[in-house]
């Protein structure tokens, strides 16, 4: 069993605290051992860490203790190193930066699609009501390069608050289509998800717990390469080995 616990998650709910917030989370993780980032803005937390499981679990118990994170859902990995360096805990303007501030996800989100019911979808190649699925994604150009679902969308962002204009820009081209939008974890699909139905594209999901949850539930069917993942990592196969074991593992095999 690999030795070290990496867990994603994020939340969006209203943070006024952030900097006592912020020295109480580093205080914790520090005490820990853990290394990983965690983001703080009025909107919510990001966060990525890592460490031996047991310090991992107790900074969970830590976090659900506070009501606001009661309900957090993370997602886990395993490797066999520590990917991050430090552990850092910052206070952002928003934890994933569009530059529209009416988009609020705590104050509803868009609808989501689990990993099970998206794959039996592409394998039919519309969903339930009949309409053509396309995949969106919402990912940063160089991040898609890694790997992505067959024939998704790919606008080549340069960086996520460039999304709102390339949608504007590509509006017409979804008019009447299922629209799917993903990323890594979820937290940049939801957003867009939002600003996607707001823009009029009624037919609008998200993918509930973006690629890294889908790997877990699903696996790879209709997705080829790897999920770029920002630690010493690099990337995720479906299976959810970091890219280094994974080379590895299959040399050895």
């Amino acid at each position: 069993m690999p030795a070290i616990l990496n867990i994603a998650a994020y939340k969006f709910v209203t943070l006024p605290d952030l900097q006592t917030l912020r020295e109480r989370l580093l205080d914790t993780a520090l005490a820990l051992s853990l290394k990983g980032t965690i983001l703080l803005a009025e909107e919510g937390i990001n966060l990525f860490l890592a460490g031996a499981p047991g310090e991992v679990r107790r900074f969970l118990d830590t976090l659900h203790a506070d009501t606001r994170f009661a309900d957090l859902e993370v997602k886990e990995s395993w490797s066999e190193h520590q990917p991050f360096r430090r552990m850092l805990v910052k206070c952002k303007r928003e934890i994933i930066r569009m530059n529209h501030p009416a988009i609020r996800p705590e104050s509803g989100r868009a609808p989501s699609v689990d990993a099970a019911t998206l794959a039996r979808w592409l394998d039919a190649g519309h969903d339930d009501e009949g309409r053509e699925v396309v995949m969106l994604d919402t990912r940063n150009g160089f991040e898609v390069d890694a790997g992505a679902f067959d024939h998704a969308i790919d606008w080549r962002l340069a960086r996520f608050s460039d999304f709102p204009a390339a949608l504007l820009a590509h509006k017409k081209e979804l008019a009447g289509k299922t629209i799917v939008s993903y990323c890594t974890g979820g937290i940049r699909c939801e957003k867009a998800a939002i600003f996607m139905r707001e823009a009029g594209l009624e037919h609008t999901l998200q993918l509930d717990g973006g690629i890294l949850k889908y790997f877990e539930q699903v696996g790879g069917r209709h997705w080829h390469g790897e999920c770029f993942v920002f630690d010493e990592r690099e990337g995720l196969d479906p299976g959810l080995r970091p890219h280094s074991e994974a080379s590895t593992a299959s040399t050895s095999e």
